[in-house]
């Protein structure tokens, strides 16, 4: 449930800061300094109100007030007496020094947080009301329904507030309606219907966006969710908000959104990576691969964006292509020595007889990192093949197809040409 009065309380407090309606009587400007050990006294009253000893705060302001004679100082003594519910006081504060007319907006303000809280909601009612009439300010419209809302009267706090929405369509006015027609009257899909209907006509603000996804997470709609969360992204831009989104087409399992999102926001380009990678999208992998070893200097993700260069090349016998990928992993493997990369290389260079022995070495280097790996030994197996040397070569995949990982297609093409070659017939 929402605390409506301690949200007004500190509004209160912000428009009697502000200096609304100040008293006339005072020419004193409130920077000015009228008595030594001003700044002491200040210090000493927020102090108190810092640890909620509001007595002695409304105390020390109210001494520096009668010294000085600064508005300021009598509007946060009066806050501290509300604050430490001493609201008759505050009360008896306030009547001696505005009459029955609504001239000092501030104080007025004051004296309706003080009859609110003091039960006296008829009182409070008739002054908001009238305060209103007079100031035509937003924030007394909320405080009039305030009054309503704590009076129960819940239809005639949103009939109020309607009238003033359609002035102006003020998103603070309908902000208020939207809450007592959700809470208070358990109208739920006519408030959404409200904020909905603003949104699309007059754009979804910070606010009404805050407010709807309030509501749809309630509800446990998720499409309202991600509508809504994609139109305040469009506004506000952090990463915060784009990880919502990024966690709402997960859980839709709707792929292809968030990596046209990702696309679009440049709000995760690790996340975009592995997207593109499951989506085998593998030569905008390797693109974005590229582009994060330059931004950040990891030397994997140029690893990464070789093996993907050759995974999306259509022609794997493109000279050009080979070229480029060998460059790119014998810079990864003279940084790293990482077994991925060892035996990419070594298998590239022994299955395109680039340079088969040279290929060999790399593998050799990735089986002394994982002595173990099915596919480190295939690809030996596959150097000793293409050197013709069928026996050794048989010796290792003959191993390879006992382990793990010998359900691989290229795998068990090598078994079947590998025993072939150990029957004398002639490789290709």
């Amino acid at each position: 449930m929402f605390n409506y009065l301690k949200l007004f309380i500190s509004l209160v407090l912000l428009m009697v800061l502000a200096g609304c309606g100040a008293r006339p009587s005072s020419e004193v400007k409130g920077h000015e300094k009228i008595f030594e050990n001003e700044d002491l006294y200040i210090m000493s009253a927020l102090r108190a109100e810092e640890i909620k000893d509001y007595n002695t705060s409304s105390a020390i302001f109210n001494t520096l007030y009668k010294e000085s004679n600064k508005d300021e100082y009598f509007y946060r003594s009066l806050q501290n007496d509300l604050a430490a519910d001493e609201n008759h006081r505050a009360l008896s504060r306030i009547n001696d020094v505005i009459s029955d007319k609504i001239e000092n907006f501030a104080l007025v303000r004051l004296k309706i947080i003080a009859l609110i809280k003091l039960e006296r909601t008829d009182e409070a009612k008739e002054l908001a009301i009238k305060l209103v009439e007079k100031s035509r300010e937003i924030d007394d419209y909320l405080l009039v329904s305030e009054v309503y809302v704590k009076a129960k009267e819940f239809d005639l706090a949103v009939k109020y507030l309607e009238s003033a929405y359609i002035k102006d369509f003020n998103e603070k006015i309908l902000d208020k309606m939207a809450i007592i027609l959700y809470v208070n009257l358990q109208r739920q899909k006519d408030a959404i219907a409200q904020l909905e209907t603003h949104s699309r006509i007059r754009g979804c603000s910070k606010l009404i966006c805050a407010r709807l996804i309030g509501f749809y997470s309630n509800e446990n709609n998720i499409d309202g969710l991600l509508s809504t969360y994609l139109r305040i992204y469009k506004i506000d831009s952090n990463s915060e908000i784009a990880k919502k989104i990024v966690q709402i087409y997960g859980y839709k399992k709707e792929y292809l959104n968030m990596m046209n999102f990702l696309v679009e926001s440049k709000a995760d380009d690790e996340l975009l990576l592995q997207l593109y990678v499951q989506l085998k999208k593998y030569k905008e992998a390797s693109l974005l691969s590229e582009k994060l070893y330059k931004d950040g200097a990891d030397i994997r993700y140029l690893g990464q964006s070789a093996i993907f260069e050759y995974e999306s090349s259509s022609n794997k016998n493109d000279k050009n292509m080979q070229q480029s990928v060998v460059k790119k992993l014998e810079e990864v493997t003279k940084v790293i020595n990482d077994g991925l990369y060892l035996n990419y290389l070594g298998y590239l260079l022994i299955d395109h007889e680039i340079d088969v022995k040279k290929g060999m070495h790399y593998v050799e280097q990735a089986l002394k990192i994982e002595a173990n790996s099915a596919y480190y030994l295939d690809s030996l197996a596959w150097g000793y093949y293409k050197l013709g040397k069928c026996n050794k070569a048989q010796e290792i995949i003959s191993r390879v197809a006992k382990m793990k990982g010998n359900d691989n297609p290229e795998v068990i093409k090598h078994i079947k040409m590998i025993k072939n070659c150990k029957k004398g017939k002639k490789r290709k």
